[in-house]
């Protein structure tokens, strides 16, 4: 994709840049912070979505292992050095590094639903602990080369350690006999070459038996290492020089079998490095409250209350109010042309859209609504603020002419262009012409596209056009202060003479411009204002009443569907009423031909009339077909069931309410900010920060979360 260092800079891209450098922990992933550009569309994605995953870790129990760590650089590049031996504190980053990377396999692969792209990134490394065993089998936790780490290695620091003691034993024998005789001064002792040596009067150092090795500054006394244990640093000496050779013969032989792991010490440089920089953008990102909008392949952009990154930081900091800006640019409306008052936003407005698609582009998430949706584009031209050039003698127009130049060459269908302060610089009925001519020229080109602009023709070719749209910086009429809020579909007016009249201009000046200026010119831009404003309002109402309209139909379709839906079921009602009666019916001509046999009616006559009713309800009977019967049984099952149903989700609703009444009542006697708690089914216990309606915000200590009261028990 092609992005200049010009537009880079138009657009304070490297601001952002600056913010996540302190994030880094090395020198190389602050050197690819700071190189860092606009990504090629292929990659963007899973950038964006490594940036996300590891942004969602801060707040959630898969907090990621990552750390400070140590860069191998070097070492990689002396393993290369046939016969090199690296130190003990090389050793130590690697096997550090090793660790921090086997910790984060590990991780990744446990919470592989959670980070799919970040583990994604990693399955290529090998998972092996061979470096650390083969580094912690020679060095101690100090970095110190264990006795152990050869038997020819542990038999000369036994060897020290005899003779060290032999000249302790012995100096401190001489130090005594001495001491008697008188010879010794008063500090009877001291250090020199890291040895051990009598502090021996001058006048007296013919006495004492051993080599002379200096004397104090002023001559008063002789350092003397006595007789009794130069034997025993000679030897001290001999087994120092055995045991720095037996060590550098450890170390080469730790270095060669390093050595073998070069390839994967390498990736674990490179991604270390990448995840690194992952890590930066997520701090940021959590700084500036970013968050990961939808990404379409799409040259388009939605933003949904997007702030300025730079302007949202520094209004935190001087704790001011930063408004955010709601707009679209797709198919539909591919330019959009912001007029208003100056100093009313609308080149902060055109800088935001222009530096979070940079960011975007970039991998970098963005301080926007997270129903905001983001798309691609192949070229991000611009033309901002003041071009003029001193050394090449161009005024600004035709420094700006020859920038437009430029932009038109590249123009195309996947084009953003945002252009300040659109065809200014010259005759206002020539230069608005001219830049007239450029916006057909961009449209044609199917270009997207911000522009800002005060000349009241571009804002009429915006009206003709059907895939652009007019906006504007609002303004309070009254006071005369900019709002800062961006207002879609209607002209914005420059309020020129009330923006001159707040700004204390003499009013007989403003009164005199007023006159200069034809009276239709300044009608027209009212009048436009005005038309805007009641074409704005049409289309809001006829939006709302398009929806009222949509909803009433989804109402009256639901409303039908329900009655059709009840209907029937009075129908089954009905058959099964009639079903039952009829069966009430049967049972009371039975109950009829009980009393009757009990009231000494002959038994024949009643089977008589009983199989009489036997045969009137077989007729009956014969003339409804298998089918019928089986739609009957299955309507009367299921107008049962339903009747069951009710009941049972009645009876539900209830216990329910009680169990929540239950429950309440018991948590409010113990729930209470301060208090230790945890999640039921699991063993994290966590303090009430403070309790909100049905919320509980719960601190872990290296996080907080927060989570429905019915959720919580006492620990």
């Amino acid at each position: 994709m092609h992005i200049s260092e010009e537009t880079l800079k138009e657009l304070e891209y490297q601001r952002v840049i600056e913010e996540i450098l302190p994030f880094c922990h090395s020198e190389i992933s602050r050197e690819k912070v700071a190189s860092l550009r606009p990504l090629r569309k292929d990659k963007i994605k899973d950038s964006l979505y490594c940036v996300n995953e590891y942004l969602g870790s801060f707040s959630n129990e898969n907090f990621i292992p990552f750390r400070e760590y140590d860069d191998i650089e070097t070492e990689l590049r002396m393993l290369q050095i046939e016969n090199f031996i690296l130190e003990a504190g090389s050793f130590h980053k690697i096997r550090n590094l090793s660790q921090l990377v086997n910790s984060l396999i590990l991780h990744f692969e446990k919470f592989k639903e959670y980070f799919p792209t970040l583990h994604k990134y990693l399955s290529h490394i090998e998972y092996t602990k061979e470096i650390i065993s083969r580094v912690d089998k020679i060095f101690n936790r100090f970095g110190e080369v264990k006795n152990e780490a050869t038997p020819t290695l542990k038999s000369i620091r036994e060897q020290l350690q005899m003779v060290r003691k032999t000249i302790q034993e012995n100096f401190d024998k001489t130090v005594t006999h001495y001491a008697q005789t008188g010879v010794l001064d008063d500090i009877r002792e001291s250090v020199m070459d890291d040895q051990r040596v009598l502090a021996v009067k001058s006048s007296l150092k013919k006495s004492v038996k051993g080599r002379v090795l200096g004397f104090s500054k002023t001559g008063s006394i002789c350092f003397i290492l006595p007789e009794s244990v130069i034997q025993p640093n000679v030897r001290l000496l001999e087994l120092t020089g055995q045991e720095k050779k037996e060590i550098e013969k450890i170390l080469f032989d730790l270095t060669q079998k390093i050595r073998e792991f070069y390839p994967l010490l390498q990736k674990y440089r490179l991604y270390i490095y990448e995840l690194d920089v992952v890590q930066a953008k997520a701090r940021y990102a959590d700084k500036l409250r970013a968050v990961l909008p939808e990404i379409t392949d799409k040259p388009e952009i939605h933003l949904l209350e997007a702030y300025h990154p730079i302007l949202y930081l520094t209004n935190i900091k001087g704790d001011k109010t930063t408004i955010p800006q709601t707009l679209t640019l797709d198919k539909t409306t591919r330019i959009i042309c912001i007029s208003g008052p100056n100093a009313g936003g609308k080149s902060i407005t055109l800088k935001t859209a222009g530096l979070l698609q940079l960011m975007i582009q970039s991998g970098i998430l963005v301080p926007v609504h997270p129903k905001s949706r983001m798309g691609f584009f192949n070229k991000i031209l611009t033309d901002i603020g003041d071009n003029q050039s001193i050394e090449n003698q161009l005024s600004t127009y035709s420094s700006r002419l020859r920038k437009m130049q430029q932009i038109i060459k590249q123009a195309d269908g996947h084009t953003l262009l945002l252009i300040d302060e659109f065809g200014t610089g010259s005759d206002p009925e020539l230069g608005g012409g001219l830049a007239e001519a450029f916006l057909e020229y961009f449209y044609e080109k199917m270009s997207y596209g911000i522009i800002t602009t005060h000349y009241t023709n571009i804002k009429l070719k915006i009206e003709e056009l059907e895939h652009t749209q007019n906006a504007s910086m609002l303004f309070n009429e009254k006071t005369l202060q900019p709002v800062y809020k961006l207002e879609t579909g209607q002209v914005g007016s420059s309020f020129t003479f009330e923006v001159a009249e707040k700004n204390r201009i003499p009013k007989e000046i403003i009164q005199r411009a007023r006159e200069k200026i034809e009276k239709d010119k300044v009608n027209l831009d009212k009048t436009i204002v005005r038309l805007q404003q009641e074409k704005y309002q049409i289309e809001r109402l006829k939006g709302d009443l398009n929806k009222q309209i949509d909803h009433s139909a989804e109402k009256s379709k639901e409303l039908s569907d329900a009655l059709n839906s009840y209907k029937q079921k009075l129908v089954n009602f009905q058959k099964l009423y009639d079903k039952e009666i009829k069966l009430t019916q049967l049972g009371q001509k039975f109950e009829k031909y009980i009393e009757a046999y009990s009231g000494g009616k002959s038994k024949r006559d009643i089977i008589k009339e009983f199989t009489k009713v036997l045969e009137q309800e077989k007729y009956k009977k014969s003339h409804v077909t298998e089918a019928e019967k089986i739609q009957t049984k299955k309507q009367r099952n299921k107008v049962r069931l339903e009747l069951k149903k009710e009941e049972i989700k009645e009876q539900l609703e209830e216990t329910k309410a009680e169990e929540i009444k239950t429950t309440v009542n018991r948590a409010a006697q113990w729930m209470k900010e301060g208090k230790k708690v945890k999640i039921k089914g699991s063993s994290s216990v966590a303090t009430i920060d403070k309790i909100e309606g049905e919320t509980a915000f719960l601190n872990y200590g290296l996080f907080t979360t927060r989570i429905s009261v019915y959720e919580l028990e006492k620990v």
